[in-house]
């Protein structure tokens, strides 16, 4: 089961111990049927961005969660409610903090800067959960004894907004092993997703409505393993990271899955927000998208989203293992149920590696940088229409000073745009809702940080200084031209059309306002840009 490989492990390791702006968007050409831009005012001198710390190990514990702001965010899920944005989440907190304390932690905010921490939405897991597993347990052949106080994890919930209440799809994953205690020999057991509903996200009552969907097997592979080394999975899909969405048409999908044999979409019936039967394993959704042909996959952390500029639906997905190499790419089809295809025309639905790559483990200068950046939530200021990237970020391995760094996961809000082909590119700094100001030509001669990605595992991507200059040449870590389109605000460096807007320099110290540039290679890698001098 994924995050055996990932949260399930960062529990006993986190025991061990005890915001970017809407930046620039770019890519190879320039950005359509964007969002009117607000008339610029001028950004003050003395403009008060955020100046929380990205180390917080020193407020980490449950006695100062007043304090966290975005600290100790993992698998983030975002919807609106009346003044404030929400922010859901999977259990995992730094040194164990929120241990005993309830489930699926949840802030709040009204800027998406300055968020308040409010506690736990669940307090202990449904009955349903064990008495589900036990009557599966029992039914297996052969039959398997029941599990008197299965051992939980709670993972990744989904919050929807679906006319006038709000669903939470949550995951809750069995810990214990399916035979014995010998993770090397035996599967975890299975995992479910269940659903609750509210009328109103403010008030935190949540009425439980029972399970939706479960990992199940197909008949294909014994639940036993052979060994370390044996990866081919027992579940046809990973009961885990739901995501949810409602198509122009009314029609109603679950998007979810982990490792195991791909990236699911289920149709549901709109009244109850389950499926109508689980009685045969195609009642358990369609592969939309997977890595290779294997039945162990190093892809999970689905999010679904529909773009009306666009027509497109666009599948977010976390690749690699989540401590260090997370990495998110994403994949987009005319249908909910694929095939999806990448930048380069390949199907995802068919195995195809997904491109582009929109996040990566990275580093400007003067920060250790930031790793393990995706499962992200994908979601829009209802007002301004605005997109947004959200997700966890962690701090490098061994960061001097830092007790198990790897474990800070600090919440990470950033600016979404989309390119003229109709993809979506991620502003380099954190969303810290910097005033617009008039970007001219002269705004761009100077010093810059740029970083083009290359993916790598495990390996961050650091940052080269170039200088753009008045003759229009670009110079230093890189080499070439540049060129500004001041009516549509597209910065173009050598040969990659970026849309640059105002942003936060989390970097610099003192923190200050600058701007950048986002976009994507012809080949879907990443590159960013952030003026710094």
């Amino acid at each position: 089961m994924k995050k055996s490989n990932s949260i399930s492990r960062i529990v006993p390791y986190l025991a061990f111990l005890v915001i970017a702006i809407m930046a620039s968007s770019c890519s190879n050409s320039d950005s359509p049927k964007s969002t009117p831009t607000p008339t610029p005012t001028p950004t003050p001198v003395t403009f008060a961005g955020p100046t929380y710390l990205d180390d917080y190990s020193s407020i980490s514990s449950w006695g100062t969660n007043s304090q966290w702001n975005l600290a100790n965010v993992h698998d983030p899920t975002v919807e609106k409610c009346g003044d404030y944005y929400y922010m859901y989440q999977t259990d995992a907190s730094y040194g164990n903090a929120t241990d005993g304390h309830g489930h699926f932690f949840y802030r709040r905010s009204k800027d998406l800067v300055s968020w308040e921490f409010m506690g736990a939405s669940m307090t202990t897991a449904p009955t349903w959960v064990k008495d589900s597993l036990n009557n599966k347990r029992a039914r297996m052949v052969p039959a398997l004894p029941p599990i008197a106080n299965p051992s939980y994890g709670y993972w990744a919930p989904c919050v929807r907004k679906v006319g006038n209440i709000y669903r939470m799809y949550y995951s809750i994953v069995v810990m214990d092993q399916i035979v014995g205690t010998d993770p090397n020999t035996s599967w975890s057991e299975r995992a479910f997703i269940g659903l609750a509903e509210t009328d109103d996200l403010a008030s935190n009552v949540w009425t439980d409505k029972g399970m939706v969907v479960c990992s199940e097997p197909d008949g294909v592979k014994s639940y036993v393993r052979n060994g370390a080394n044996d990866w081919e999975a027992y579940y046809k899909f990973n009961a885990i990271d739901p995501s949810f969405l409602a198509t122009p048409s009314g029609d109603q999908y679950l998007i979810y899955g982990s490792w195991h044999s791909g990236i699911a979409a289920l149709k549901l019936n709109p009244t109850t927000g389950k499926p109508d039967q689980l009685k045969t394993i195609t009642d358990y959704g369609v592969c939309i998208a997977k890595r290779g042909i294997s039945r162990w996959q190093a892809s999970e952390g689905p999010e679904i989203i529909y773009n009306p500029d666009t027509q497109y639906y666009y599948l977010f997905m976390a690749y690699d293992e989540l401590s260090v190499a997370y990495n998110t790419r994403v994949a987009r089809s005319k249908s909910i149920t694929g095939p999806f295809v990448g930048i380069d025309g390949r199907s995802v639905t068919d195995g195809a590696d997904c491109w582009p790559m929109i996040t990566h483990p990275y580093s400007f200068n003067y920060h250790t940088g930031w790793v393990g950046i995706s499962h992200c939530a994908i979601f829009q200021n209802p007002d301004t229409k605005e997109w947004f990237y959200s997700s966890q970020a962690r701090l490098p391995v061994g960061v001097a000073g830092i007790n198990v760094s790897n474990a800070i996961m600090m919440g990470h809000v950033r600016g979404i745009q989309w390119t003229q082909d109709g993809w979506p590119v991620i502003a380099p700094e954190r969303y810290a809702a910097v005033p617009k100001t008039t970007i001219t030509e002269a705004s761009f001669i100077g010093s810059w940080e740029q970083i083009t990605m290359q993916y790598q595992y495990k390996t961050i991507q650091k940052s080269v200084t170039i200088f753009l200059t008045a003759d229009k040449k670009v110079s230093g870590g890189a080499t070439g031209t540049w060129s500004y389109d001041s009516v549509n605000q597209v910065l173009t460096v050598n040969g990659n059309s970026c849309k640059v807007n105002d942003a936060w320099d989390w970097e610099a110290t003192p923190r200050k306002v600058t701007i950048t540039y986002s976009g994507l290679t012809t080949g879907g890698l990443p590159v960013w840009g952030k003026k710094i001098n």
